[in-house]
């Protein structure tokens, strides 16, 4: 199949592109390495050309912070709507789109209602389309675990609730071989969650980390969610990721049941510790 990415350059996106070329698929690749600004393709038009000869759509664009340049309702609303519009006029059969856990009903964060919102109009469209929404997801060359790995040597975690938030972690590779399995797969119009096996807490995910380096598990110093939300006012703009946005979702938690995922791959999505072990 001849199969569209947006977003390829990103981690997510780098991995999927590689299991599809490994599978013997071609790659399509939309993003800013090949001179693409999802700024500039928010009306159906401006896909069009982009869709000839395709037969496959997954958009991967994602954003965890905004900045003057990229915000959370172009990336992933009005940018996405008009290319899945597009796909309906262009005669795609297939449509992934990769949202992310917590885009749902009960959504209240910037982050997640945009990528909802996109959501929505994919749904709402007569096309084969799947959306598939990940937990925090780990691999190698991800940005966000490599700055996990080094909060995690830190011999003293100060953690907001001492970081007793629930996440529920899926390995790059259970992403990809979920992707992989919807190109073919006779179902359609599905929305999956994808999590790993089992959920643990923030601070055991780190002291995990700390393990597998054979560390002995650091000290924690719980810092009241009441202080650190009333810092991040501050600090977002010194360190833009722990704003009082992305603190209110962690505090939440991330996590699901794991049942759909199993059921759709045929087999149990990796547990934690034998992910980490393929690092």
């Amino acid at each position: 199949m001849n199969i569209l990415i947006t977003g390829a350059s990103g981690f997510i996106g780098q991995h999927i592109a590689k299991r599809l070329l490994s599978a013997g698929h071609s790659i399509v690749s939309i993003d800013r390495r090949h001179g693409h600004d999802f700024n500039q393709l928010t009306a159906k038009k401006a896909w069009l050309p982009l869709l000839i000869n395709v037969d496959v759509v997954i958009n991967c664009v994602g954003i965890i912070t905004e900045t003057r340049q990229q915000s959370f309702s172009v990336l992933h609303h009005r940018a996405p709507a008009a290319l899945f519009h597009a796909c309906v006029e262009a005669g795609i059969k297939r449509v992934i789109q990769i949202s992310a856990l917590g885009a749902d009903e009960q959504a209240i964060s910037h982050y997640h209602l945009s990528k909802k919102a996109a959501d929505d109009v994919l749904r709402s469209l007569n096309l084969g389309w799947f959306v598939l929404r990940p937990s925090l997801v780990y691999g190698s060359g991800g940005k966000s675990m490599a700055m996990f790995k080094r909060l995690a040597r830190l011999p003293v975690l100060p953690l907001m609730d001492g970081g007793n938030q629930i996440i529920q972690p899926i390995h790059i590779n259970d992403l990809t071989e979920t992707v992989l399995k919807c190109l073919t797969s006779d179902q359609s119009k599905l929305t999956l969650d994808l999590v790993g096996a089992y959920s643990l807490s923030f601070i055991d995910w780190l002291q995990l980390m700390r393990n597998a380096e054979n560390k002995s598990p650091a000290r924690v110093i719980p810092i009241p969610f009441s202080l650190v939300l009333g810092l991040s006012r501050f600090t977002q703009h010194i360190l833009p990721i722990a704003n009082p946005d992305n603190l209110r979702m962690l505090r939440k938690g991330n996590f699901a049941d794991a049942k759909p995922l199993a059921d759709f791959l045929g087999h149990a999505p990796m547990d934690i510790k034998t992910g980490w072990s393929q690092f």
